[in-house]
């Protein structure tokens, strides 16, 4: 026995990294699940209503309590996951998402307006707590199961960010599928048919999350729940960056350009979802590359506050220059949206994927599911802004308005960005 156990230890220890990929594939695929159900049910909830005759500003007020929810969501859900582990908050996530779909089956064009909203709203709340659990439980646990080599520091921040950088592109490449999917299952099965094929599947990814450890993301000392305000300057300020950059993002594409190329341009709406699916697709295409775009620019630190502030500034011109382009009629309609959308993306997927590298780069180890929290409720608090400014601008001033809205908020991301000090300056603390 005495001799068997130094070579038990050894063994285990080789066996970790395998066991941490196994973990990781298990988080991602429940993550992927999600995605896919939560970009299905965005897309059949703005075409099912707006088929109905609701007003912009009517189908923006339907998310009102999804955004909402999800701030109250991450600025608690980091302190659940931290407290007892980020299996349990996953889990919660995915049931109620379920919950969520099961209530929109019976949803009728029968029902009374106001009712139907009211009811579409605490539905659309359920999903927007699950899915804001589901992500930072999920982008948190990557801080916990990433392999962290003495004296490699810099090769382990590197592995970071492409761990990270892989998880975040294939969940948007997955939510574009999700958009798309959402606009062939409302095409073939109805509203209520889609949500409950929705339902089930989800169902299905959850029974493969049982086998996760229970530990993952839980903290040795309880924290109070005081701790889930962030003391962290870098995590701060990169929280209002995100805010900024997500409204900025969600003031156009949310409500106005879905029903600006259905109403305006006359697309169909399994067009329209398939076109905003590939545009997500692409998008997180770029997200999940950013590593290796980045090493093939000679780039080979990881990405620092620099980064984000270039990317930002890039970003502020893009919605501008399609708004003079709308405005001037240099181009058709069609055209400048497409052509404008497509540099949209692949600017925001290389800002937002240093993004989410940075705030797991300030966060510990110990605290990463507050600090994740935080972050990702000013996440979602921009959401929330962009989803509100997306059917209210859009109904005064039409697509125009919504692109300057954007140029504005982008701009404000920049110069929040200016603020970020260098990642290891400063520790993240939860107390």
């Amino acid at each position: 026995m005495d001799q068997s156990t130094p070579r038990r230890e050894p063994r285990g220890s080789r066996r970790l990294p395998l066991s941490a990929l196994q973990q990781y594939m298990v988080v991602t695929g429940a993550y992927w699940a999600f995605t896919l159900t939560d970009g299905a049910l965005r897309m059949l909830v703005v075409f099912h209503f707006h088929q109905l005759g609701y007003s912009t500003l009517e189908i923006a007020a339907l998310f009102l309590f999804y955004e909402f929810f999800g701030i109250l969501t991450n600025l608690t859900g980091g302190w659940l996951g931290a407290r007892f582990g980020l299996r349990l908050t996953l889990w919660a996530g995915m049931v109620l998402q379920i919950v969520a779909l099961l209530m929109l089956v019976p949803v009728s064009a029968s029902w009374p307006r106001l009712a139907s909203v009211a009811y579409v709203m605490a539905a659309q709340a359920l999903s927007g707590i699950a899915k804001d659990l589901n992500k930072m439980s999920a982008k948190s646990a990557i801080k916990t199961v990433v392999p962290q080599v003495p004296g490699e520091e810099q090769q382990s921040e590197q592995r970071l960010f492409r761990w990270v950088a892989i998880l975040t592109g294939s969940k948007n490449a997955l939510k574009g599928v999700g958009f798309f999917l959402g606009g062939v299952l409302l095409a073939s099965l109805g509203f209520a048919g889609s949500v409950a094929a929705l339902a089930a599947g989800l169902a299905i990814a959850l029974l493969a999350t049982l086998v996760l450890p229970g530990e993952i993301g839980r903290m040795k000392q309880k924290p109070g729940f005081a701790s889930v305000f962030s003391k962290s300057e870098g995590i701060n300020v990169l929280s209002l960056a995100r805010f900024f950059l997500f409204g900025a993002r969600d003031v156009w594409f949310v409500v106005a350009l879905p029903v600006f190329l259905e109403a305006t341009l006359g697309w169909r709406f399994w067009e329209v979802g398939g076109f905003l699916g590939l545009w997500v697709i692409g998008y997180g295409i770029v997200q999940g590359s950013a590593p290796a775009l980045r090493r093939a620019w000679g780039q080979t630190a990881p990405p620092g506050p620099a980064a984000v502030q270039f990317w930002s500034a890039l970003l502020t011109a893009i919605p501008a220059l399609i708004a003079v382009a709308l405005w001037r009629e240099v181009a058709h309609p069609g055209v400048a949206i497409v052509v404008g959308l497509a540099a949209f993306g692949v600017v925001f997927a290389m800002n937002s994927s240093i993004h989410s590298y940075l705030v797991l780069a300030y966060a510990d180890s110990e605290s990463v599911s507050l600090n994740v929290g935080f972050y990702y409720m000013a996440n979602a608090a921009g959401r929330l802004l962009g989803t509100l400014l997306s059917g209210g601008v859009y109904l005064l001033g039409g697509m125009q308005a919504c692109l300057w809205c954007s140029a504005l908020l982008v701009g404000l991301s920049y110069l929040s960005s200016r603020r970020l000090p260098a990642p290891g300056r400063e520790a993240a603390s939860p107390a």
